[in-house]
């Protein structure tokens, strides 16, 4: 339980012990934040004995009289002026009116309480400025939070472009200093690195563009009936040329057409990321298995492989976005860190989910779930932040395209 100090300044004492009586044991339960907040009650007789307290350590609440022999209330309220954002100001007076409530609203009072007033009028009056000050402090750590965020996302982006960066770099360099002789055959192999380091670095682009439209509920969405089958075969036919070039088997099984209410391209970009990854991180002579199935308006996207398999820690790290595994087994496939978070997200539009089993060594199978009727509430994606499922640790994963 959070607890806010109040401060109570009256010339009353009956007025600040009442005040002490009714917010002993009270709380107040915000359920935008899930925060119960108490109270801790302070008591000041005049205006000089507020602001010592007030300049020693100030409260979050403040309980003003406006009428107070020596320093007036408004004068307290003119003194603290440059706290105003860290204390709300309540005003008490016995002398309620129009030009009072305006006078210490422009003074920087945030709401005024007449006298006499009820125990209830009390608790309401504090119940409103609590919860503003626990919305403001929700505000700000999501502001600190989207903050760390942008830099994270930052350090992230520019680890993921510098290396290719840097191999252009060097290929270019030895073409211009013509470092392996005169024939331009030579130089083939270095243009050919070149230009796989370029498409990397377009597919990345790509993916962060995916992910942003994403996010950002801006993507254009045609929610149509589509069937599953079709779409498959035609993402299996990009990657067959991949998977006849390294013998790996390629393997269809659904009974007959799966029909879902979809936006087509987001059911091709599920395929193509799971398809994609399950052929890259194949080993030679391997296979991979695509299984659709229709149940309880529920459609199962089943993707198999005979690769490279994860551990379990590392299979539980996987649909965070730029996570990546390296090892010896992965050191030269190339891959943006976004295909799986990608594939998360539009699972969740469909309420679904997406999933992975894997063993070292052994091969992985992801699952995608989808309602077969997207609905309003599973319109928006759940957010994941840049890095936030596991430490980056200069990891890749082998899994995400």
């Amino acid at each position: 339980m959070d607890i806010l100090r109040v401060l109570v300044t009256d010339d009353e004492l009956g007025m600040r012990l009442g005040v002490v009586r009714t917010l002993r044991g009270f709380t107040v339960r915000v359920p935008d934040v899930e925060e119960v907040i108490g109270f801790e009650v302070e008591e000041a007789e005049n205006g000089e004995a507020a602001l010592e307290i007030i300049r020693r350590s100030p409260p979050q609440i403040l309980f003003l009289d406006h009428k107070m022999p020596g320093i007036s209330g408004l004068e307290v309220l003119e003194a603290t002026r440059d706290l105003q954002s860290e204390m709300l100001t309540i005003m008490i007076t016995a002398y309620a009116s129009i030009e009072t409530a305006v006078q210490a609203t422009k003074s920087g009072a945030y709401d005024f309480l007449a006298k006499p007033f009820t125990p209830d009028e009390l608790r309401n009056t504090i119940r409103k400025a609590a919860t503003r000050l626990a919305l403001a402090k929700q505000a700000r750590k999501l502001a600190e939070e989207k903050r760390q965020v942008r830099f994270q996302f930052i350090r992230v982006l520019g680890h993921e472009l510098k290396a290719p960066l840097n191999a252009v770099e060097g290929y270019l360099r030895m073409l211009q200093e013509g470092q392996l002789g005169e024939k331009l055959s030579a130089y083939t192999e270095a243009v050919d690195r070149s230009l796989v380091r370029i498409e990397g670095m377009r597919k990345l682009v790509a993916d962060l563009l995916d992910v942003t439209h994403i996010e950002s509920g801006q993507r254009q969405r045609s929610l149509e009936s589509v069937d599953v089958v079709q779409i498959a075969g035609r993402v299996l036919e990009t990657f067959a040329p991949d998977a006849a070039a390294r013998k790996i088997d390629i393997v269809l099984n659904a009974p007959g057409p799966v029909r879902l209410t979809a936006d087509r391209g987001e059911i091709e970009m599920i395929l193509n990321n799971l398809i994609s990854n399950a052929v890259k991180y194949n080993r030679d002579g391997g296979r991979v298995d695509v299984q659709l199935a229709h149940q309880s308006e529920r459609v199962t996207i089943s993707v198999s492989d005979t690769g490279i398999g994860l551990a379990t820690e590392e299979a539980a790290r996987l649909f965070g976005e730029f996570v990546r595994i390296r090892n010896d087994k992965t050191r030269n496939i190339l891959g943006s860190g976004l295909g799986l978070s990608i594939v998360k997200k539009l699972a969740s539009l469909y309420g679904g989910d997406a999933t992975v089993v894997s063993e070292a060594g052994a091969g992985s199978t992801f699952t995608v779930t989808l309602n077969d009727q997207p609905t309003a509430a599973s319109a928006s994606p759940a957010r994941t932040l840049p890095g936030d499922s596991s430490p980056r640790a200069d990891c890749e994963n082998p899994a995400v395209a």
